[in-house]
């Protein structure tokens, strides 16, 4: 497959505008290898991801929609980056310092990723750099104290690189005036055998994770580990999501499990994804202990993507990487706390070859 070698740029467009008529603006960064990434504005959301498969053709590779006004509603969390603290917090309820505080019960009766209008719903500042090997959009936000239920002004930084290696990589950091709970994560869904493709039954992933969580039938984690070796969830040598889907016992079928990495070191090898009629492949690296692999389970034809295309059941495939569910309220977990004077830190890199 002959490589063909492109000028690698930024560009910029208005992508719409929210209801209260601030600017939405989609930067496309374009690498030499004409691999692309495009993100608004608003929620820090990747909205199209093209790369190359084993044809030499491009294709997208993320669910989403095709203007802002599928964006403003998300229901699924397409792209978004969802914060102030990403997955389940129990009841919504959580105590600090002496101080109880309640969230938004968004999800049955807990909170879901930051709640109401998370970080996946307002716009984001936004400044693009070109590099020599790299092209990257660095986005901001300031987090109230007290908004959506959360304790602190936080300040959080996104950076977004795309490298002529055919990585996008994800660097977040943040600071706070008070102690809050944080835990940021991107909520893309993935399909490589492109985004208007069925499902991603034939996708075949790996995960670095001997343990899972198990949760009650609210999601939310006992508070134990248990081993996947030999049972439904293990991934430790390469599956097909489809392979045993049908034998989860969960409503709806599928995957929504958040697992244990196997090391803890500046960045490790998460997952391995390989689609076998594209030839893709994706692998993710992150500093993070978790990874929640969900597939698309509550996806149904109510939701319209791309192109005017109902999205199915198993239409993409989520690998958030991230700290594990409820984790400000047990205590075993790794601490999802950030402190005065502290930086929160959290790197993702997604690998593409074929």
């Amino acid at each position: 497959m002959e490589c063909v070698v492109m000028r690698a740029k930024i560009s910029k467009s208005i992508f719409g505008r929210t209801p209260e008529g601030r600017i939405v603006d989609q930067y496309t960064l374009t690498n030499k290898n004409g691999m692309q990434a495009s993100i608004i504005t608003f929620g820090a959301t990747l909205t199209a991801l093209h790369t190359i498969d084993n044809k030499g053709e491009f294709d997208d590779i993320v669910l989403g929609f095709d203007d802002l006004n599928g964006y403003l509603e998300n229901k699924p969390y397409f792209g978004c980056t969802v914060g102030r603290v990403a997955n389940r917090i129990a009841k919504g309820k959580f105590t600090l310092e002496g101080k109880t505080y309640q969230l938004a019960i968004n999800n049955g009766e807990n909170s879901l990723h930051g709640g109401i209008k998370g970080f996946g719903k307002v716009v984001w500042q936004a400044k693009a750099d070109e590099f020599q090997n790299s092209q990257a959009i660095t986005l901001t936000y300031e987090s109230k104290d007290g908004e959506e239920g959360f304790p602190g002004t936080l300040h959080t930084k996104l950076i977004y690189t795309l490298t002529n290696s055919n990585e996008l990589r994800l660097e977040y950091t943040a600071v706070c005036d008070k102690t809050t709970p944080i835990n940021l994560t991107n909520h893309s869904y993935f399909n490589l055998a492109g985004s208007q493709n069925r499902t991603i039954l034939q996708h075949e992933l790996w995960l670095n994770a001997n343990r899972f969580t198990p949760a009650d039938e609210n999601l939310i984690p006992t508070g134990k580990y248990e081993t996947v070796l030999g049972t439904l969830l293990d991934f430790t040598s390469p599956h097909s999501i489809g392979e045993r889907i049908n034998l989860m016992k969960t409503e709806p079928i599928g995957y929504d499990h958040s697992y244990e990495l196997n090391q803890n070191k500046l960045s490790i090898l998460a997952a391995r994804v390989y689609e076998p009629m594209s030839g893709r492949i994706m692998e993710i690296y992150t500093s993070e202990p978790s990874i929640q692999l969900y597939t698309s389970n509550f996806l149904n034809s109510s939701v319209v993507g791309k192109g005017g295309i109902p999205c199915l059941q198993h239409q993409g495939l989520c690998l958030e990487t991230q700290h594990f569910p409820d984790s400000v309220n047990q205590l075993q977990f790794p601490s999802i706390l950030l402190k005065p004077g502290a930086i929160y830190k959290h790197t993702t890199t997604h690998q593409f070859s074929v």
